[in-house]
């Protein structure tokens, strides 16, 4: 989020849900977002992920029936994938009577998706701040109060190979400063509701620079958002995603759709909220 660049993460009011059953034999079945693509074969995340765990736990995956609803729009910069990947390692665990603990589970997240940032919130709700430090992943959560969210997703090809491969080797000292400092005060302004302080820190140099400038419309779009409040890339993009008062929101998500739009650009656009609940059992 913003400056908090593959460290800083914050779980939304957006889910997927999904059921794990014993069975002969593995099968899955998805409804909503991503099916026409995830229903042509039973290997994804999710199932790599139930299997993962698994083997960790030295168990044989015999079979598991598999269904899911899909809320969380893929190559979006929502944390799909670690959504998938957290999901599957739940319900696995949940079938095997959970040997693992959430720590556990987040090892393992993590190793599946390369960094924390997305999958530490999935498994555990609200903002949270993680950084490896060796084999030790350190994560700390934080609540956070109720804000207004609006996120537009261009209907734009983006994966994270492309959204990684656009970036710079390294960046300068002052580009350094500049985000360590904003996201110590994102953090701040996130736990205090403080807006007007997020609008003014929400600022990032490391990453959005150079993926704003391939992403179509994205700078306009980014522009635009900016003027109703704390704007930034949703994760890698090409979802832009704003902090703002209720008020402004159906405002803001017209606006921002309308910038991509008027070059041609389809849109997905929503209002939400921040989650202070991680994956959890519904029974």
């Amino acid at each position: 989020m913003g400056p908090g660049f593959d460290c800083l993460g914050l779980a939304l009011n957006i889910w997927n849900e999904v059921t794990f059953e014993p069975a002969d034999k593995l099968t899955y079945q998805v409804t909503g977002e991503g099916a026409e693509k995830l229903n042509k074969g039973t290997r994804n995340l999710l199932t790599k992920a139930s299997a993962l765990l698994h083997d960790t736990c030295g168990k044989k995956m015999y079979g598991l029936k598999i269904c899911a609803h899909n809320e969380i729009m893929m190559s979006s910069g929502l944390g799909s994938s670690a959504a998938a990947i957290v999901a599957g390692l739940f319900g696995a665990n949940e079938i095997l009577g959970r040997p693992l603990n959430d720590n556990e589970l987040l090892k393992l997240a993590n190793e599946m998706e390369g960094h924390p940032d997305n999958v530490a919130p999935a498994l555990f709700g609200g903002l949270v701040s993680s950084v490896l430090a060796g084999d030790e992943i350190i994560s700390r959560r934080y609540e956070i109060p109720e804000f207004t969210i609006v996120i537009v997703k261009p209907n734009a090809d983006w994966p994270t190979r492309v959204a990684r491969a656009v970036l710079p080797k390294s960046v300068s000292r002052t580009d350094a400063v500049y985000n360590i400092g904003r996201a110590t005060l994102v953090v701040d302004a996130l736990r205090s509701g403080d807006l007007e302080l997020l609008q003014k820190v929400m600022d990032d140099r490391i990453h959005q620079p150079y993926r704003l400038k391939h992403i179509a419309g994205g700078m306009s779009a980014y522009k635009t958002a900016k003027r109703f409040g704390a704007a930034a890339l949703s994760g890698a993009g090409p979802s832009i995603i704003v902090f703002v008062a209720p008020d402004k929101a159906e405002q803001t998500k017209a606006e921002v759709r309308w910038a991509f739009e008027e070059r041609g650009i389809m849109t997905q656009g929503l209002i939400t909220q921040p989650s202070m609940m991680g994956v959890h059992r519904v029974s």
